[in-house]
């Protein structure tokens, strides 16, 4: 017998879960089944959950969430990429990786148990995240719950569709370019990446040696991601880099609006634009927040981003050809399996994994210089606002922004790819934070993302203005319109 009703599941965020999981009128583990049947009823037509765990479904204590944390036993599901669960499968999207069981907890997965979160499953991702999409048919394909013929995006793309679809509050991600943000726009949810030096990595790599790529969270509610947040962060023993630590808590922070901000409105980045739709919907939002008290212009930022995206491009290809040299290592292999590895990560490792130390050097000069310029721009406006991303959602099957393409040149299909999410990876290079909110359409109707940015650190200015927007629009992100695959839509 369910908890609740659809409509009353869907009524709540996490921490209004929680709330009543603390409260005694719920058990963890009632909140955990309802969860898991909202995942058996969705999963087949958007598939965003490879494995439901059903031990920790039947018994929150399974997997260690402490019930005296925020989240006081709330299920969860964690991206089947970034950090481990000890003695679970973590596969990663990839046909190489099929029955991959770490013997050990990441540093990040403890504070998420801290934090009270049951993890009950793992969700999809494309192969080592290296994509806009999971959609593999041999491993298999995520679909945006608001048209399943149109991709989730990725790479949080299970965590994306699953909170999406109402099926659970909040979910993890990850974000090495846009990897959290981009499902979250696509899917009408909120999606925070970050300032770096905010969670943990550890152990297997830190901020020092993998410098674009993050952790955190999809949810739809503000004061969720603001609870995750502030549970969640923190570095581990031994971290090279320093990580911030903000004056108060974001869930005490968001309970009031923030002063009126300088904010720049922007689309046209170097060789990127966004279509005059997504433009015409960005300049709606803008207007917006105008009538919320803040200075609203246009303006594009002082930044050579020819040389930015061609740095993030070196980035992306040199990290992940090493990651794959990584796997095929521990395996005592010499190249990559063809049966088993994507087209093209077999391609960027080829092309990425004799990478010069002069190359990765002219790398990080550009990455100096481009923080260094958005570091100007926050001189002058507090909020930079952008789509999430430049062009619609792809259909199902869309191969060119896929690791199945055919395409002979890793540089020129990453080239591709910042055409179509063009506002985001530089987040990452920069250390920036950026949020993704769901407050715009796509002339097909699907949710497209508008995106707030802020100088390094200034993460709850972020969630203060979000919150704002949230208490503005009395909560109805999407304009209060619901996906086709909802839970609400179930009997």
């Amino acid at each position: 017998m369910q908890a609740m009703s659809w409509s009353e599941w869907f009524a709540h965020d996490g921490l209004g879960l929680a709330a009543r999981i603390r409260s005694g009128e719920l058990r963890a583990e009632e909140v955990a089944a309802q969860a898991a049947s909202a995942i058996a009823a969705t999963n087949p037509a958007i598939c965003g959950v490879v494995e439901v765990f059903e031990d920790a479904v039947r018994d929150a204590r399974v997997n260690g969430a402490a019930p005296e944390g925020v989240f006081a036993g709330l299920p969860f599901l964690l991206k089947d990429l970034g950090p481990t669960l000890a003695g679970r499968l973590q596969e990663q999207g990839s046909l190489f990786l099929r029955g991959n069981r770490p013997t050990q907890d990441a540093f990040l997965t403890r504070k998420m148990k801290a934090a009270g979160l049951n993890i009950i499953g793992r969700t999809t991702t494309p192969e080592f995240g290296c994509c806009s999409s999971a959609e593999n048919p041999a491993v298999y394909v995520t679909r945006n719950p608001w048209g399943t013929g149109f991709t989730s995006c990725g790479s949080s793309a299970g965590s994306a569709v699953m909170v999406g679809a109402g099926v659970v509050p909040l979910a993890h991600g990850t974000d090495g370019g846009g990897s959290i943000r981009i499902p979250a726009g696509c899917c009408g949810a909120i999606g925070l990446k970050s300032s770096r030096g905010t969670f943990s990595i550890a152990p297997a790599q830190s901020d020092f040696t993998s410098v674009v790529s993050t952790q955190g969270c999809i949810s739809r509610t503000v004061r969720d991601t603001a609870a995750f947040v502030d549970a969640c962060r923190g570095g581990a023993p031994g971290e090279f880099m320093p990580f911030w630590t903000p004056d108060e808590p974001f869930l005490r922070r968001i309970e009031r609006d923030p002063k009126p901000l300088r904010i720049a409105v922007s689309h046209e980045w170097g060789p990127y634009k966004a279509t005059p739709h997504i433009a015409a919907e960005l300049g709606r939002v803008a207007l917006f927040l105008e009538t919320l008290g803040h200075h609203v212009d246009w303006a594009v930022p002082a930044v050579d981003f020819d040389k930015a995206y061609a740095a993030q491009t070196t980035c992306y290809i040199t990290n992940f050809a090493q990651v794959v040299n990584g796997l095929l290592r521990a395996r005592g292999l010499e190249r990559p399996p063809e049966d088993l590895i994507e087209p093209m990560n077999i391609r960027i490792w080829e092309q990425g994994k004799d990478a010069s130390y002069s190359a990765r050097a002219e790398m990080q000069l550009a990455f100096n210089e481009t923080a260094r310029a958005f570091g100007a721009v926050f001189e002058d406006w507090d909020i930079l606002l952008t789509p999430t991303t430049a062009r619609p959602t792809p259909p199902i099957g869309t191969t060119e922004y896929l690791t199945l393409t055919d395409n002979p040149s890793a540089r020129d299909w990453f080239e591709n790819l910042w055409g179509f999410f063009a506002y985001t990876p530089l987040n990452n290079l920069c250390g920036t934070p950026g949020l993704s909110l769901p407050l715009a359409a796509q002339e097909n109707g699907l949710p497209l993302g508008m995106q707030i940015h802020a100088r390094q650190g200034h993460d709850g200015l972020l969630l203060q203005l979000a919150a704002q927007i949230e208490r503005a629009i009395d909560g109805r992100w999407t304009a209060g319109r619901l996906p086709a695959v909802h839970v609400t839509a179930l009997a």
